[in-house]
């Protein structure tokens, strides 16, 4: 094989590389704009439901497409493309209204036109009460961030979806609130660490449509102690096994 072949080879290999590199990067492209987006619980105001070092997938069809399906959210165009609302419940991404470059992570209480509010407790949708009962305690601090047992209640939406919340804190700052009509176009957010949770009871306010991301489906990782899923010596003693693809309710 002469010098000029061995070059023209050696060429072709490294033209492949990069062409499948690049569909590589492209296939994820696609993958992560229109079907899945991996996404990592940065805070506890989701706990019960999930955790701190919770990775999840979060389906990107399910609301429709906005610019913020998009890496950077490009002011390409506005509103959603194939939308469809959420349902009450759902736990949704959505970008933090004030600043739609940080992610947030909170369920679906109130839809446009709803009137929410919270009292003693107790949530109200359009003045009727969620049914709400206290089943037990939680005595896990890696649950619920406290070294003491903490009360927790089901609730039931009026649609019949069921979750579990935290009460840190009786009478707490979040227990009593102003009533919210929520806007059309508009989402009322709120977590289920109710006590403990920057919702639209507080700074996020009413979320428009535009900033859903994507609804919240499957845990795909666990690990706790703050641990990076990269330490893998750490997980046979971090590792939060029990909640590997589970389902998110």
């Amino acid at each position: 094989m002469s010098v000029a072949d061995k070059s023209k080879k050696n060429s072709g290999g490294l033209g492949e590389t990069i062409s499948v590199i690049v569909q590589a990067l492209i296939l994820a492209l696609v993958i992560r704009t229109f079907l899945f987006q991996p996404f990592s619980i940065p805070s506890g105001s989701m706990r019960p439901t999930l955790l701190e070092g919770d990775y999840l997938f979060v389906t990107k069809w399910a609301y429709g497409y906005s610019r913020h399906s998009l890496p950077f959210s490009p002011p390409l165009f506005s509103g959603r493309i194939w939308g469809s609302e959420p349902k009450r419940g759902d736990v949704v991404v959505f970008k933090f209204p004030p600043n739609p470059s940080i992610d947030y992570i909170k369920r679906v209480v109130g839809l446009p036109g709803d009137k929410i509010q919270v009292r003693e407790g107790v949530l109200y949708i359009n003045d009727e009460a969620v049914k709400r009962e206290k089943v037990g305690q939680i005595d896990d601090p890696d649950i619920t961030e406290t070294d003491r047992p903490v009360d927790v209640y089901r609730e039931t939406l009026p649609n019949g979806v069921s979750y579990d919340t935290l009460d840190l804190t009786p009478n707490g700052i979040g227990d009593n609130t102003r009533e919210f009509v929520v806007p059309e176009g508009h989402y009322f957010m709120m977590g289920d660490n109710r006590d403990n949770s920057s919702d639209s009871r507080f700074s996020v306010g009413y979320v428009p449509a535009e900033n859903l991301v994507g609804r919240a489906n499957i845990i795909f990782f666990s690990i706790a102690g703050g641990a990076s899923p990269l330490e893998l010596w750490r997980w046979p003693s971090e590792v939060r096994a029990t909640r590997i693809f589970n389902w998110i309710d």
